[in-house]
């Protein structure tokens, strides 16, 4: 059988089988795949399995080989991957497994093409601030965007990039409000959800600021532009701005110092294997297959039911309105089981005054 894979590079091939159903039919059901075929763009040699010239060592892979099939979710997992399959539809998503390891301060890096079609690499920003903001289409967020831009134009001199982020699953979804921005700083969309992996984005609008070392020096944290939607949000387009100008002018990022500061947020298991739930509906909706994508859908909302990204995100697609009742329904359900749809950062009590 062949698999459609679904990765953040774009969609591959894979020639494998299911094992059989157990007697129940519950349960999930292993992926194997021969081992003369390339897995997931790894290749097996004598000595390990290869990609490029990275390789993992037979022995680390021989306890998932049996009668000449590889464990395709096992191998995954190997070099830090979580799968997710469909087996009636022929889909497998592979998603970033969680960074368990120690980070340290460093940004995750990432490369995403821009509305204006070329790639920009968060690497390459080294020596300046960033403002890395996440917004989308289905949000009110996306009015903010030419206040960013102007945020940019004023800062930019002083050392400061702000780069956006669309959360869209199109992005064709995004363009307009990009162009009626006319941005100067670089607008990526993250369609396939790259960013919103790797920064653990469960909602916008989000802001992440990064210093010139590309380290972290202010975790996700809900920030606003603009006051359009105050009464819903109680955030301060002032205040934001007027710790963004500090921060750049003077080193403060407004967090109260020392090891006081929040830390950054990764991704949980259950998150990421929502989001690998989630790239297989929008695939399943693109085929037309609204039923099967609506079970991936109710999945994804099932392992992590705080994230608006996924859920509110996915609205459109569901033949829902993403500003109206179906929003606010979700809003309640949150509300009623103590989850934040908003995640500012709470300060020090020295600093809350100027944030």
């Amino acid at each position: 059988m062949r698999y459609t894979v679904l990765t953040e590079q774009g969609a591959g091939v894979l020639d494998a089988e299911p094992e059989p159903a157990g007697p129940d039919g519950a349960g999930e059901r292993r992926l194997l795949a021969p081992l003369e075929a390339p897995v997931l763009g790894w290749e097996r040699r004598s000595y390990g399995w290869c990609r490029g010239d990275s390789c993992i060592p037979a022995s680390a892979v021989s306890g998932i080989e049996h009668a000449g099939r590889i464990d395709v979710g096992a191998f995954a997992e190997l070099h830090g991957s979580l799968a997710v399959a469909d087996h009636d539809h022929g889909l497998l998503a592979a998603v970033p497994a969680p960074d368990t390891g120690p980070r340290g301060g460093a940004a995750p890096d990432f490369a995403l093409r821009g509305a204006d079609g070329a790639l920009h690499r968060l690497s390459g920003l080294r020596g300046r601030k960033v403002a890395l903001v996440m917004w989308a289409s289905w949000c009110g967020c996306r009015y903010d965007l030419p206040a960013w831009e102007e945020r940019h134009r004023e800062l930019s001199p002083h050392g400061l990039t702000v780069v956006s982020v669309a959360m869209d699953r199109s992005a064709e979804d995004a363009l307009p409000w990009i162009a009626e921005a006319a941005p100067s700083h670089p607008a990526l969309i993250d369609t396939e959800g790259q960013v919103a992996a790797l920064y653990d984005v469960v909602n916008v609008p989000t802001a992440v600021w990064i210093d010139e070392r590309g380290d972290i020096a202010r975790p996700q944290d809900t920030q606003v532009a603009t006051d359009l939607f105050q009464s819903m949000n109680g955030l301060s387009s002032e205040a934001s701005l007027r710790a963004l100008r500090r921060w750049v002018h003077e080193g403060d990022a407004g967090l109260g110092g020392g090891d006081r500061a929040p830390g950054f947020r990764t991704p949980t298991a259950e998150g990421q294997r929502a989001r690998a739930h989630a790239r297989i509906a929008v695939e399943l909706h693109r085929r037309g297959e609204t039923g099967a994508a609506d079970r991936h859908y109710s999945r994804a909302a099932d392992l992590a039911p705080h994230d608006v990204t996924v859920r509110r995100g996915l609205m459109g697609l569901r033949g829902e309105d993403p500003f109206g009742d179906a929003y606010f329904a979700l809003r309640e359900e949150l509300g009623a089981a103590g989850i934040p749809v908003y995640r500012p950062i709470r300060p020090e009590p020295a600093a809350e005054a100027e944030v």
